[in-house]
């Protein structure tokens, strides 16, 4: 029938069977949503030609995006994934123990480094690559380096020192060192902060998850008791 209409199609597509095709990945279907939506609007009829009959479109942009996202969404949650389209880009969800903390924080530590940082590691880590997400890990750990660091002090062991005495006092201050050594010592020996052939590679999504939420909520109790964070 493509011969008849003297269509010129790849000799390969005439042997094309739907059971030779690759499943798309995740990131292709997100591309697709991603480049739907800029292309997207919604055909309103506006007239009709009073000879020939048919009818003239105009078309609403706004329209368009709004009932695509709503589609989308809707098949996210009904489908249980932990995505969301907003403002034309499929963001992943945070994990329930820290959406409201990394959704409502405003960091304001005083030093514009450190909260490029923060924002930075916030915003890779609620993207739906694996890659980008775990490049939100690294500049978390970044963030980390730099917050040691921005009480006074002599060094940076006293400067982390003094930050942990601001924090917190008695038992609380000791469990707030050992869980900010365990951590830094985990920056050491996994690829976060280095990429040395004998650092440990991470490689599962629920690795990053884990590792951040942690990372994360540290942290966010150190900025929040020091007056750090709006």
């Amino acid at each position: 029938m493509l011969k008849a209409y003297k269509v010129i199609v790849p000799k390969d597509y005439l042997r094309w069977r739907p059971e030779d095709e690759q499943p798309l990945t995740d990131g292709q279907v997100f591309d697709l949503l991603e480049f739907s939506y800029e292309h997207v609007a919604f055909p309103i009829e506006e007239s009709q030609h009073s000879y020939w009959g048919h009818s003239h479109y105009a078309y609403d942009v706004d329209l368009g995006r709004a009932g695509l996202k709503e589609d989308v969404n809707r098949i996210f949650v009904r489908n249980g994934m932990a995505f969301e389209m907003v403002d034309g880009e499929v963001v992943r969800l945070a994990p329930t123990v820290l959406a409201e903390e990394l959704s409502s924080s405003v960091f304001h530590s005083g030093d514009q480094i450190l909260d490029e940082l923060l924002a930075t590691a916030r915003t890779k880590f609620l993207n739906h690559s694996p890659d980008v997400r775990r490049e939100g890990l690294e500049k978390l750990w970044d963030a980390w380096e730099r917050l040691k660091t921005i009480e006074p002090g002599s060094d940076k062991k006293a400067q982390a020192a003094a930050l942990l005495d601001r924090a917190a006092a008695g038992d609380f201050r000791q469990l707030l060192e050992k869980e900010a050594r365990t951590l830094t010592e985990i920056g050491n020996i996994f690829m976060i902060r280095h990429t040395e052939t004998n650092k440990i590679p991470i490689t599962e999504s629920g690795q990053i998850d884990y590792l951040f939420a942690r990372m994360f909520g540290l942290m966010y109790l150190l900025l929040k008791s020091t007056g750090r964070l709006r």
